[in-house]
């Protein structure tokens, strides 16, 4: 498998890094969509609004993996929902045009999604067979799968790893709650119920790799870890984790004059999803649980912040 060529776009994000690290370390030959450097042996030139400079680049590759697309995280204006469904359904319905024109395209495709395709759902158990949704968030996913229908026309095994909250040391979500938890002003949000779906970075690298060989894994995949946690639930257990109290609730009105949309869309919604799909395939989850997760991440995250303060004084 040592010999297999990969190519990733969205190589420089949060999760495309790190799979690109993961690829590179067991052997892979790993070849980038790059929107700022041209083509060499190791890029490949592309733009979400034109698609592949010279697509024939990617004859013979085993495999892509398409994790680009702008971030959800910031305030939903007009000009940024634009901007969001641009990069994730119109950039990858002109790759998926590309790819299925070509004689010889990767016989594998992963191509990024997310449990919020269900929308808010309350506490209802949602695994890939459950109804979609119709909010914004919802249609975006949809229209986001729909646009690789050419590919799976041109018969190719296509994967929609649908991600829920990606959680590490590095990663924005935890980055962002930690420091509030440590300064003891943390809490629940809204009312606390709702649920919140999560996976660990390493579970979510090490399912996208398992995804490129098992034939059985097609389709849409619930990226989120087989326990299910509710907001109350979720910031008992990071304040526990980093023993600190979590008292003062962020009440939802605060949120939505604050976020506006996106409160309801990512912190106020729930959806308890399964991932059925990677259980019936045995995918063994390094982080099942996420007490035990937390808990690890916060020695991680000390260990840094006291790395990085040592080499402050130095």
């Amino acid at each position: 498998m040592s010999h297999l060529k990969i190519a990733v776009s969205g190589s420089s994000g949060f999760v495309g890094s790190s799979v690109c690290s993961a690829l590179q370390s067991t052997g892979y030959e790993v070849v980038k969509l790059s929107r700022s450097q041209g083509d060499t042996e190791s890029i490949i030139s592309w733009s979400p609004a034109e698609g592949i400079k010279t697509p024939s680049r990617l004859s013979g590759v085993d495999a892509l993996i398409h994790l680009a697309g702008k971030s959800i995280a910031c305030r939903w204006t007009p000009g940024a929902k634009q901007e969001i469904r641009k990069s994730r359904v119109n950039a990858t319905q002109i790759l998926a045009e590309q790819i299925s024109a070509l004689d010889s395209p990767p016989p594998v495709i992963i191509s990024g999604s997310a449990t919020g395709i269900y929308g808010s759902r309350g506490d209802e158990v949602l695994d890939e067979s459950a109804v979609l949704g119709d909010d914004y968030l919802a249609m975006i996913a949809q229209g986001w799968e729909s646009a690789c229908d050419p590919l799976k026309d041109r018969g190719l095994r296509v994967v929609h790893p649908r991600f829920s909250m990606i959680l590490s040391a590095s990663g924005a979500a935890l980055q962002s709650m930690l420091p509030i938890f440590r300064w003891c002003l943390g809490g629940k949000i809204g009312s606390g119920n709702q649920y919140w779906p999560w996976i660990s970075l390493d579970d979510c690298v090490s399912g996208i790799l398992a995804s490129l060989h098992r034939k059985e894994l097609h389709g849409a995949i619930n990226f989120v870890a087989p326990e299910s946690v509710t907001n109350a639930e979720f910031t008992q257990a990071l304040a526990k984790a980093i023993k600190r109290p979590a008292f003062l609730p962020a009440p939802k009105f605060a949120l939505r004059l604050l976020m506006g949309e996106m409160a309801d869309a990512l912190l106020l919604s729930s959806c308890r999803a399964r991932p059925k799909r990677l259980l019936d395939a045995g995918f063994e989850f390094a982080d099942p649980q996420l007490a035990t997760f937390l808990e690890k991440t916060y020695r991680v995250a000390k260990a840094r912040w006291a790395a990085q303060k040592k080499c402050g004084r130095q």
